[in-house]
């Protein structure tokens, strides 16, 4: 395990941290680098440093962290101040010539043997948004049961103003009138927070619009709120499936703990391997013992055979700052305690955010930038004097104004062509979108069949198949009895929710906890699935995933 989760957070404040032996060793890939110092290279020297920050740079997609005073195989050896604040100004000098800028996130004060004098080490964080993006982008689900706070916390995060204690913040999130009388989310919504170069949110303002903070922001995070009812479970599934989040928020309530639909959402989470931190809201409705209990519980869950995470209680910046470098590339699973009400430990959990990483490396990002064009269709609208606009994720490739794409399938299983008219992204007018980018993409009066949720739209050179059959490994997570042929599921697989029916068995029946290879068949219509995608089935209580491993091509008899 990584040292950096064993720190005491408890004996750390905000601005210096406790001593540690070591880091785990420097890794070549990547957008960590260690510097033992940085005092006055030389003009070759400094050159080099400069081209490897920019290859640190491209491995984080914007983002890098230098750790200052640390040697190659993560020992802290620590500088003196003045060592320190020479090498601070040779990373300042290397982030200007790359047009980037640095943040100090911590310090920490090591403890050498036979001298008195202090000596430090430093983690900054260097950030630049690539040339071909207007900032760093990022996606994050927010889940939880009914009544946690979910829609609060947002609102208190993206409007920058506490609650009263009687939901106030949300209402700006609700899209629909009935939610703003029951309180309670029941569709996808959708909410950004800003931050500038140097880690401030730029949201608070009260004339600043969604198009000015994508402007002025380095970062943006995203937050998909979803539902939390049980009544809702399917647009909640639909959320996380269909808009390929990076990361997922979990909102427990520290009065009423784990109850309703807390755990199923863990449960999607994991099944589709959405990185996952925890959030316990309302600590200022309830005693101390009472939030213990909470998170003690909440350990528990986390740490047991079902997501096997280590668990990580976020008590300071340090504790923030370990949590978010690894989220994304181990079992860390941190916990934050918040109030929207009083705003306790809300900046622990914005500087998190702040320095949460991009999801894909580079070389995946490059791989899949490289593939055709795949754009997963969520939502329709039409609007006037536009005519069609289709909102999804484009899962790979690149898609440009101009672009002729096919869409489909059809009812009939058809792929038409379609002409890309104008691109928005974030409310914002943009001439590109690149994978894992969520946007709108206005293709004018298309009339040559009825758009729906769950079509793609892909090149016209990929020469698409839709199907009505496929064949897919499966994990039955829970079901009352044994699943047999003819057995009704709804199938989620991305954007496509179908109700489907089971076709085949490799066996006689599959119960709970068993695995299987079956075929599903679509009841209503062809639908596009590629070989190798993840899927969730469900019906009732009855919950299993499995993956896609072969597809049986649609051919209509009547075409």
């Amino acid at each position: 395990m990584d040292p950096r989760l064993n720190v005491d957070a408890a004996s750390s404040d905000k601005n210096s941290l406790p001593s540690l032996s070591s880091l785990p060793p420097e890794i070549e890939e990547g957008n960590v680098e260690y510097k033992l110092k940085l005092v006055n290279p030389s003009p070759f020297r400094f050159e080099h440093l400069v081209t490897q920050m920019k290859w640190r740079l491209r491995e984080g997609q914007g983002e890098a962290i230098y750790e200052i005073g640390v040697e190659d195989n993560g020992m802290l050896a620590g500088l003196s101040d003045e060592d320190l604040d020479a090498s601070l100004k040779t990373l300042n000098r290397m982030a200007e010539k790359l047009g980037a800028s640095t943040t100090i996130l911590r310090e920490r004060i090591v403890e050498s043997m036979g001298t008195e004098q202090q000596r430090r080490a430093c983690e900054v964080l260097v950030r630049k948004v690539p040339d071909d993006q207007q900032f760093i982008d990022l996606r994050l689900a927010v889940l939880g049961n009914a009544d946690a706070g979910k829609s609060t916390i947002l609102g208190v995060l993206t409007q920058g103003e506490k609650d009263n204690g009687r939901g106030r913040a949300r209402l700006n999130l609700f899209r629909h009138l009935h939610e703003i009388q029951s309180g309670r989310t029941s569709s996808i919504s959708h909410e950004i927070l800003g931050f500038d170069s140097k880690g401030e949110v730029i949201n608070y303002s009260d004339s600043r619009t969604a198009e000015e903070i994508c402007e002025q922001a380095s970062k943006l995070i995203t937050f998909i709120d979803l539902a939390g009812h049980q009544k809702y479970l399917k647009t909640t599934i639909f959320g996380l499936t269909g808009h390929s989040p990076d990361f997922a928020m979990l909102v427990v309530s520290a009065n009423m703990g784990v109850v309703g639909t807390t755990r199923e959402h863990l449960g999607l989470a994991m099944a589709l391997e959405v990185p996952v931190f925890v959030v316990v809201s309302k600590i200022d409705l309830c005693p101390p013992a009472t939030v213990e209990r909470t998170v003690l519980y909440l350990e528990k869950l986390l740490k047991g055979p079902g997501c096997n995470k280590v668990t990580l209680r976020i008590r300071n910046v340090d504790d923030a700052m370990t949590a978010a470098t690894h989220l994304h590339s181990t079992r860390v699973c941190p916990i934050f305690t918040v109030s929207s009400v009083t705003g306790q430990y809300l900046d622990l959990l914005k500087s998190f955010l702040n320095v949460l990483p991009p999801l894909h490396n580079s070389k995946e990002q490059e791989r899949l930038t490289q593939e055709s064009p795949e754009f997963q269709v969520d939502e329709i609208f039409n609007v006037p004097h536009v005519g069609n606009v289709v909102g999804g994720t484009l899962l790979r490739g690149t898609i440009t104004e101009e672009d002729t794409l096919l869409v489909g399938p059809s009812e009939s299983g058809y792929f038409a062509p379609v002409k890309i008219q104008s691109i928005h992204r974030n409310r914002s007018a943009c001439r590109i979108i690149r994978p894992s980018q969520a946007g709108t993409l206005a293709v004018g009066d298309f009339d040559k069949c009825t758009l729906r949720k769950g079509m793609v739209m892909v090149a016209l050179e990929a020469k698409p198949q839709s199907c009505i059959s496929f064949e897919a490994d499966v994990y039955v997570l829970f079901h009352c009895t044994a699943i047999t042929i003819r057995f009704q599921t709804t199938v989620h697989v991305g954007s496509v929710c179908q109700t489907a029916i089971l076709e085949h068995i490799d066996k006689a029946s599959v119960q709970t906890n068993e695995k299987a290879r079956v075929t599903f068949k679509f009841i209503k219509h062809p639908e596009y699935i590629r070989e190798g995608s993840r899927l969730l089935f469900r019906e009732g209580k009855t919950k299993g995933i499995g993956q896609v491993i072969k597809v049986h091509p649609y051919n209509n008899p009547d075409r």
